[in-house]
């Protein structure tokens, strides 16, 4: 390896503009990654970390200046021009990255075309031959289909396909995983490890999850506020973190829940499905009509005061099974029953006492909520929609912000005021403004940091203690699962491939999907948490 790294930032301080919480985004920044070295920053929203990515690159926004220190490439000044050709770039929202009315084949033939590859048939060649590199089925099919024609790991690697264009000696990910299912993610990881090996280039990877980190990087280091608190090997930082911010991040790993013992008498069920199927119906070409069996013959139980998860990949069928049970889409076929009560001739739309029972919290909190209404009017209004008068559902309001972690003076205060962490708060205050029985929670935390995210679960499992509703918790992401469900069922293209007690399903899964989904997992070693290996057959 050689001595000259292939990048070095050296005190590098990126100013904010005045009246910002802070000073500098980034202050007195050193690093340096050698050739075939992969280093991770990590921290959370606010940290820095993709500041510096847009600093090495020359994308600062005009709002940011670096103010001091030096970044060098191979031992020089870096020059901005090297963007492309000796610096590739992965962001984290793929379809964000590509042009949707353009064929991927024409949006890779067009990054060459700028970098000065001459004559069309070279510039295919070369997009063919990138396609099949970050192994992609069917290059031939991929260079012909527009971005919406492949699922979301399918464009990441596209996007990969890009930034490898010219052989980079330095490639910076900015959470490229962030957005994908867990298999998924475990194949990019694994890719760009293969393909950062392969070419002896550099990798500076930036993240939130520690998880990621423990199966990808050689170096580590963990941002706050804009400042590298702790740096170092991978093994020693994830087993031996000095700072208490490091430490603090690794605690907040999704941790499996105690085994619970089996209770003599199960609580009474307030939702059962029984044989539920869901069919889309559309059309192709002019005449042709297709459908597409999203859910097929899935039953479930969730009882009162326990939680019960629906966990798979995007385009399991999670989301039509729960637009179901909410009877917001018509279903093919089965029976549901909220509270005892058989819904089969409900259609779509549930009684005005049943809905009062039956809340949501879904996954995006900066969408949930109208930013033109104060915080405590929106938990105030499910409450007065459901019969409570002002004064009741003011007070109620008040009382339910301070349980989830909000002081009452942010009763007045709008949307824009908080971060993305306490909105969530908001939302599941709002949810259960109207004293429901069972509470529905849609992708609740993935969106979160995972300080965050750990805050969020403790806050859903200190309320359902309290107050006794069900859960029925909505995830792709089996760790966040262990840590809160008593039941999972496993869903696969719509149908339940596996259903169980939570320790059931992680110590002896039966399913190769299930044991697939598990060896998906992040940091299966534990280096970063204690999240168990698949056992059983396979």
């Amino acid at each position: 390896m050689s001595d000259t790294p292939i990048l070095r930032l050296s005190d590098v301080s990126i100013s904010l503009p005045t009246g910002s919480d802070r000073t500098h985004a980034v202050r007195n920044l050193s690093l340096r990654i050698a050739p075939g070295q992969c280093l991770c920053l990590v921290g959370e929203s606010g940290s820095g970390k993709s500041v510096t990515g847009q600093a090495v690159l020359g994308v600062l926004p005009p709002a940011l200046r670096q103010t001091s220190g030096s970044i060098a490439f191979r031992g020089a000044p870096l020059d901005t021009r090297q963007r492309g050709r000796e610096i590739g770039t992965i962001f984290q929202e793929p379809t964000a990255s590509l042009d949707p009315i353009m064929r991927i084949g024409d949006q890779l033939e067009e990054v060459l075309m700028v970098h000065g590859v001459r004559g069309r048939r070279a510039r295919r060649a070369r997009a063919l031959e990138l396609l099949d590199a970050v192994k992609l089925p069917e290059p031939e099919r991929i260079h012909r289909a527009y971005p919406h024609e492949v699922s979301g790991g399918q464009a990441q690697r596209v996007v990969i396909a890009m930034a490898l264009a010219f052989d980079p000696m330095l490639l910076i990910a900015d959470e490229p995983t962030t957005a994908l299912d867990v298999t998924t993610q475990a194949e990019i990881l694994r890719l760009l490890r293969e393909l950062q090996t392969a070419r002896g280039s550099g990798l500076l990877f930036i993240t939130h999850d520690l998880g990621v980190v423990a199966d990808i990087a050689d170096h580590v280091v963990v941002m706050q506020h804009g400042n590298a608190v702790e740096e170092g090997p991978v093994e020693r930082v994830l087993s031996a973190p000095a700072h208490p911010y490091t430490r603090k991040l690794v605690a907040a790993l999704p941790r499996r829940r105690a085994a619970q013992p089996p209770p003599s008498l199960r609580p009474d069920p307030v939702l059962e499905a029984e044989g539920v199927s869901l069919t889309y119906r559309g059309t192709t070409g002019l005449f042709r009509r297709t459908e597409i069996a999203a859910v097929q013959d899935v039953s479930l139980t969730l009882r009162r005061g326990e939680t019960h998860g629906i966990v798979g990949e995007s385009g399991s069928g999670k989301s039509s099974l729960v637009r179901c049970l909410l009877h917001l889409e018509q279903r093919k076929s089965g029976r549901i029953r909220i509270m005892g009560q058989d819904t089969t001739d409900w259609g779509t739309g549930l009684p005005r006492s049943i809905r009062q029972r039956l809340q949501i919290v879904l996954q995006d909190p900066y969408t949930a909520l109208n930013p033109r209404q104060r915080i405590g009017d929106a938990v105030a209004e499910a409450a007065r929609i459901h019969g409570a008068s002002a004064d009741q559902a003011r007070d109620r309001a008040r009382t339910l912000l301070e349980r989830v972690g909000l002081s009452a003076q942010s009763y007045t205060r709008f949307p824009h005021e908080f971060s993305g962490g306490q909105r969530q708060r908001i939302c599941i205050a709002r949810a259960l403004a109207t004293e429901p029985e069972i509470l529905i929670a849609d992708e609740a935390v993935s969106a979160l940091d995972v300080s965050i995210q750990a805050q969020i679960l403790a806050l859903f499992r200190e309320l359902q203690e309290r107050l006794g509703f069900a859960m029925l918790f909505v995830t792709h992401d089996l760790r966040v699962a262990s840590a809160i469900c008593d039941d999972i069922t496993v869903l696969r293209a719509g149908q339940v491939v596996e259903q169980g007690p939570m320790d059931q399903i992680f110590d002896a899964p039966r399913d190769p999907y299930t044991r697939a989904l598990l060896d998906a997992v992040p940091d299966k070693a534990g280096r970063a948490g204690n999240f168990p290996a698949a056992s059983g057959e396979g």
